[in-house]
């Protein structure tokens, strides 16, 4: 499948800001299941390319002068592999073992521990067991947009019973790590039809070992990743693969608004 994406995230300051330093995670990952056919990025300021611990292609975003507001757009297409797939080779960069740590965002407490045992066994991480893990999540936490921000914990997401797709994964994956199985936090984009919610997306790769992998599972939508889902950035957890991050000096308040397109070749 290819798919045509265009990211365009607006940042307006309430002040002058005078100096700003963003981490854009804005760029496709080089995954066997993905190829970037074209992409470009257009921004104010300096920035230069590097690729970070993970794996994720960063680009180190500088703004010296004084501004007010900041454009950051990217677009290009992105071939993706039809067919739905949950293997994906260790990339080597990193041991496994280091998404077994977990975050202030990733820490399981008591109830997810006991929401997790049933489900989870470290050693036997079949693909069944993992998407029934993610429609467990889902009936315990209903998808609702803008039920908590993008500093939500799991356990905070979990005791309220509501949230997005963030939190979702970051809940998986505290239950994973709970059980001794590493995870991680992987952002993106989803294709959703072309009547579907356009938004970046957010989903969870699970280590089956070296035999199978990473198994890649979207458990808002209770699948296996597929041609629909195009890779970002992996992490730890959201901070570490977030799209746009970043500190500023000076600005006042901040009002960020994002605007995503997907489409298809077909529907250009």
């Amino acid at each position: 499948m290819q798919l045509h994406i265009r990211h365009e995230t607006f940042y307006r300051y309430g002040e002058p800001v005078k100096r700003s330093v963003q981490n854009l995670r804005l760029t496709p990952r080089r995954d066997p299941m993905q190829r970037a056919l074209s992409w470009n990025m257009a921004a104010p300021g300096r920035y230069r390319s590097q690729v970070d611990a993970y794996g994720n292609i960063v680009h180190l975003l500088t703004l010296d002068e004084p501004h007010r507001e900041i454009r950051i757009v990217v677009n290009g297409i992105v071939e993706t592999e039809d067919h739905s797939s949950m293997s994906l080779p260790d990339e080597g960069r990193i041991s496994p073992l280091a998404f077994l740590a977990e975050t202030p965002l990733t820490r399981a407490d008591e109830a997810i521990v006991n929401f997790a045992r049933p489900h989870l066994q470290a050693g036997n991480e079949s693909p069944g067991r993992l998407l029934a893990l993610a429609e467990a999540v889902c009936e315990e936490v209903r998808y609702e947009k803008g039920a908590t921000d993008v500093h939500e914990s799991a356990s905070r997401a979990f005791a309220r019973g509501a949230g997005v797709c963030q939190d979702h994964s970051h809940i998986y994956i505290a239950c994973c790590r709970s059980a001794g199985i590493p995870a991680r936090y992987v952002s993106g984009y989803f294709y959703a039809g072309p009547d579907g919610e356009i938004a970046s997306h957010a989903w969870v790769d699970v280590w089956g070992g070296r035999d199978q992998g990473w198994m890649s599972i979207d458990v808002t939508h209770r699948t296996p990743t597929d041609g629909r889902h195009c890779r970002l950035a992996v992490g730890r957890d959201y901070l570490d693969a977030c799209p746009v991050r970043g500190v500023r000096r000076g600005g006042g308040p901040e009002e960020m608004q994002v605007a995503v397109r997907i489409a298809t070749a077909a529907q250009q």
